[in-house]
């Protein structure tokens, strides 16, 4: 048992550390210290309309191919930096759920059927997950909001016009995103993400030395780390269970309890994917795999739905960045709509 947590932590740090959550800190670090908060407010804040901030929380999501853990820097990000918890938790599921890469391999390797209705009911949990959280924990929020605002802190990349300096964050920020998706992406061979990568990194250093002042340079790096303080402790502790369960839990699991399209079947579906985590798109192949096996298309999808947005290790860091109740909810609404969702489809399937 030791030894399979063992290798899933040897494995995900090779695998991921230096490509996935490197950036991905690097990234929080930036929103938190340099974006200012009017701009997240303005678009995630809890005064913003329902309509705006969703869909943006939601688009937002779509381009980061991030796992589960991944996105919690982000997420924790921009929380500290001034979002609401409804549109900051559907940026949370959205994120791993429906990134592009993910939906294409979806798409490529199982069927197109389930790759569209992952990004369709995804998107509708994320937002409708999302205003849950809000309304059930609104005076909470309120709380939140007023005793814990987010620091002070100047205009980003102080020289020069309002223009210029919104230029420049925007060229430093897209970087660190594209620096982010060629190295999770693994559609891009080895050869081409390292040319890309130099080439973006170079493009980076250039404008920490020429761009940046020093003051914004430190609060950035300052803010990196204390992410990095805080969410890699606890990811180690959950990737290292997660890995210890998968031991555990035999290979007939699968045949035994998900073959069928019943209420049980898809909820061990679900509850498959919370606790045995897998990193961004390892959960497509691993889903084919299951496809093979005898699992039905309904306890796939509901797998597919819950497996990239919770895990252990994730269920751990969040309920550290919210608190115990509200994490609680979540994983709950959750299981219930992924359960549903597995459930309607694979009866949908028996009568098309």
């Amino acid at each position: 048992m030791l030894r399979g947590g063992l290798d899933a932590l040897e494995d995900y740090i090779l695998a991921h550390t230096l490509t996935c959550l490197v950036p991905a800190f690097f990234i929080a670090g930036a929103m938190s210290a340099l974006f200012p908060k009017d701009k997240i407010l303005k678009y995630l804040g809890e005064k913003t309309k329902a309509y705006i901030s969703y869909p943006v929380a939601v688009v937002t999501g779509l381009f980061m191919a991030v796992c589960s853990c991944t996105v919690l820097p982000l997420f924790a990000g921009i929380r500290q930096r001034g979002a609401g918890l409804g549109p900051a938790v559907a940026f949370l599921y959205t994120a791993p759920a429906t990134n592009i890469l993910a939906i294409i391999y979806t798409g490529s390797l199982i069927g197109l059927d389930l790759a569209l209705a992952r990004i369709i009911l995804s998107v509708s949990f994320a937002s409708l997950i999302g205003m849950i959280l809000s309304v059930s924990f609104k005076s909470e929020e309120k709380k939140f909001i007023s005793s814990e605002p987010a620091p002070s802190i100047s205009q980003t990349f102080t020289d020069g016009s309002e223009k210029v300096k919104s230029y420049r964050f925007w060229v430093f920020f897209l970087i660190l995103v594209a620096i982010l998706l060629f190295g999770a992406s693994t559609l891009i061979g080895s050869t081409t993400k390292i040319i890309g990568l130099s080439i973006l990194i170079a493009a980076l250093l250039a404008i920490i030395i020429f761009w940046m002042p020093k003051e914004d340079t430190k609060s950035w790096l300052l803010e990196t780390w204390s992410f990095s303080r805080k969410i890699i402790p606890l990811l180690i502790i959950g990737v290292f269970a997660a890995g210890i369960l998968k031991t555990v839990i035999p290979e007939k699991f699968i045949t035994t309890y998900v073959g069928g399209n019943r209420v049980s079947s898809n909820l061990m579906a679900v509850l498959f994917g919370v606790f045995m985590y897998f990193p961004t798109l390892v959960e497509v192949p691993m889903a084919r795999t299951f496809l093979d096996l005898g699992m039905g298309r309904g306890p796939l999808l509901a797998y597919l739905l819950a497996d990239p947005v919770i895990s252990l290790p994730s269920i751990l860091v969040i309920s550290k960045l919210i608190g115990l109740k509200r994490i609680l909810v979540y994983a709950g609404l959750i299981t219930f709509f992924c359960t549903l969702a597995g459930l309607i489809y694979g009866f949908a399937l028996t009568i098309i």
